[in-house]
């Protein structure tokens, strides 16, 4: 049966994989499915919006994922400041302003790590941002469920419509 067009809008901002927080990222899947790169977004996906600098625990895990062979990249639509910040002890590529959903910054960030979109995903906590661009960019859409419940005043705004799209989304799932 062909899908509607409505059907076509929602599953641009549908991930491909759901897991509730970075480190259940199902890193044997990702290598079978040829993904050599992670794209990070900052802000309620690896930390809380008004966390500064990375934990210690996040420091490590980007260890891990770069011994096990993968190219890291963290894209935030947050200013240069808060990037250059918090990226400072993680030491990878940062790209502030990246204008999620738009894929502009995201292809030169692939591009400075040597990747194609069929071996990147891109991680983050939104459907319209994260998804969004991954999807435009064509790569694998890793949503993970927000840090905390803290949010800048213009992401509360979208989590409302955001709850809708994730419902119809774990519907068709069967979560």
């Amino acid at each position: 049966m062909e899908k509607g067009w409505s059907e076509m809008i929602l599953e641009r901002f549908f991930p491909d994989i759901f897991v509730k927080s970075i480190y259940e990222l199902p890193l044997e899947e990702l290598k079978a499915r040829g993904i050599k790169g992670l794209v990070f977004d900052i802000d309620n996906t690896v930390a809380p919006f008004d966390i500064a600098e990375p934990e210690n625990d996040l420091i490590e895990l980007f260890l891990y994922l770069r011994k096990q062979g993968f190219r890291l990249c963290i894209l935030s639509n947050n200013n240069k400041a808060r990037v250059r910040l918090f990226n400072k002890n993680l030491r990878t590529l940062a790209v502030h302003k990246a204008g999620k959903p738009g894929v502009r910054k995201l292809r030169q960030a692939m591009k400075k790590l040597k990747l194609a979109p069929e071996n990147t995903a891109i991680v983050g906590d939104q459907v319209f941002t994260d998804m969004w661009c991954g999807h435009r960019a064509g790569l694998t859409c890793i949503l993970t469920a927000p840090i905390c419940n803290r949010d800048q005043l213009v992401t509360k705004i979208k989590r409302g419509a955001e709850k809708l799209v994730l419902k119809e989304y774990f519907k068709r799932e069967g979560k």
